[in-house]
């Protein structure tokens, strides 16, 4: 089985946001990169249904060379090689289209993707790329589990859990609990040098979206205290500032 997990390169959470060029570009000066932690669930599952020989593992990256040290952070945990597309990940129509052209060279059993990436929360690069590899694809699963030619998927559902089965090749959008994300340890670090790392030519996309400008989140107000037997002024708070009521 070839298992093929895709990657992004995010800001870590504790890194602090700003803007350029009047609010129009992300400032990524001083910004430290990480796995995207959805795709680093996928990567990990990925790993774990390989042991024993079972399948191989390739990791794909739409981006540039500032990127390399993630991909190989990939590697390290358990990936067998690497793609990268080598062009700025402009939106997830853009992703999805540079992934799925490789794929329709390159085909893979099995394409893992995280739900979403935490810096654009977009969610959509796992059914674009079904819908562009003209395979099957599920979202934000649970559990997942190969067996022969067939995958077994667990999704939470309003009330409870729902389980499909579909046959490969297949797209999933991995969730928490699918696997624990994986910590290299130093042979992995040392073999990740020596892995094949290919870099491919983008192929050219309409664009159909663009970023107009960004803006922080407003300031977080002063927490309002009320007294526990004030329930009118509680009451009046909720109506006339929150607005909730």
């Amino acid at each position: 089985m070839k298992i093929l997990v895709c990657i992004s390169n995010v800001p870590d959470t504790t890194s602090k946001i700003t803007f350029t060029d009047n609010n129009t570009s992300f400032n990524s000066n001083g910004i430290q990169y990480i796995i995207n932690p959805y795709d680093e669930i996928a990567l990990a599952r990925a790993v774990e249904l390989a042991e024993g020989g079972a399948a191989t593992v390739t990791v794909i990256h739409v981006g540039e060379a500032s990127a390399d040290a993630t991909i190989r952070k990939a590697l390290a945990v358990g990936a067998d090689d690497a793609v990268r597309i080598n062009a700025p990940a402009r939106d997830a129509w853009f992703v999805a289209n540079q992934i799925a052209h490789f794929v329709k060279s390159n085909p893979f059993d099995l394409v893992l993707t995280g739900r979403e990436s935490i810096d654009y929360n977009g969610a959509q690069v796992q059914s674009f790329l079904g819908e562009l590899l003209q395979i099957p694809s599920i979202a934000i699963a649970k559990k997942i589990d190969i067996e022969n030619n067939s995958a077994s998927v667990e999704r939470e559902i309003e009330g409870g859990k729902e389980i499909l089965t579909a046959s490969l090749p297949l797209v999933i959008g991995t969730a928490e609990g699918v696997a624990e994300p994986k910590i290299p340890n130093m042979r992995g670090i040392m073999t990740a040098r020596t892995k094949p790392l290919k870099v491919v030519d983008a192929i050219e996309v309409p664009l159909l979206s663009s970023i107009s400008s960004y803006e922080t989140p407003s300031p977080r107000e002063a927490v309002s205290y009320i007294d526990k037997d004030n329930v009118a002024q509680l009451v009046d708070l909720l109506h006339r500032e929150a607005k909730v009521i």
